[in-house]
């Protein structure tokens, strides 16, 4: 269902996310209606792996994934067709960088995604940076394709019916905001798939971008 290369060789969710397990906890930070279908598709593969670990064992199991939508100053869709289940898990937060790094600590998240805007300075308090158990980070856009990407991650028809599910269930977004989200969306693909790109960061510079309002177009 995926393709995944990172600087244009063939990879795993494991060159991505280095080291990841099923106890890793992926989190999102979004600020725009239905921005986390700009990485969707990464989303749905780290999904399918760690799915692929409960499959390992042998046994039977019932488990949703902890991973995380934040929310940043309002509601900006329903995603739980990407497995973000249930409904707690998408967090609404204050817009403030000491407060939305909390809201991450607090759901000890591991692997960050955020929107690829320019970083800004914040001041975060000693305690919550010690709180903090990232270990990788990763630019997005909420258009699917980020600045100066070396990760890129393509789906196909199937992950693409859970996207739409997406944009069709959020309906407390503005249908033309959903009808221009699934526009650019269908600009995503080629050679017939859905092709989205990032960029690995630093957990500094990730920081920053908690931060700015400046977004890149």
């Amino acid at each position: 269902m995926f393709e995944l290369t990172v600087k244009g060789r063939r990879s795993e969710i494991s060159d991505v996310f280095p080291g990841f397990e099923e106890r890793d906890r992926l989190g999102l930070v979004m600020r725009r209606p239905c921005g986390a279908v700009g990485a969707s598709t990464l989303i749905l593969a780290t999904v399918t792996a760690f799915y692929d670990i409960q499959r390992a064992k042998g046994e039977e199991f019932f488990v949703y994934p902890d991973y995380f939508l934040f929310h940043v100053g309002g509601s900006f869709g329903n995603h739980k067709m990407l497995d973000i289940f249930p409904a707690h898990k998408e967090v609404v937060v204050e817009d403030d960088p000491e407060e939305l790094l909390r809201a991450i600590n607090d759901r000890a998240v591991t692997r960050l995604l955020v929107e690829d805007v320019e970083p800004g300075d914040p001041t975060f308090e000693r305690p919550t940076l010690a709180s903090s158990r990232i270990l990788t980070a990763l630019a997005y856009s909420p258009r699917g394709r980020a600045r100066d990407a070396d990760v890129e991650v393509s789906g196909n028809a199937t992950t693409e019916a859970y996207v739409s599910a997406v944009v069709d269930q959020s309906e407390e977004v503005d249908q033309g905001i959903r009808d221009d989200v699934w526009a650019g969306r269908r600009g995503l693909f080629e050679d017939g798939v859905p092709l989205e790109t990032y960029r690995r960061l630093g957990i500094e510079e990730a920081l920053g971008m908690l931060a700015s309002p400046t977004f890149r177009q």
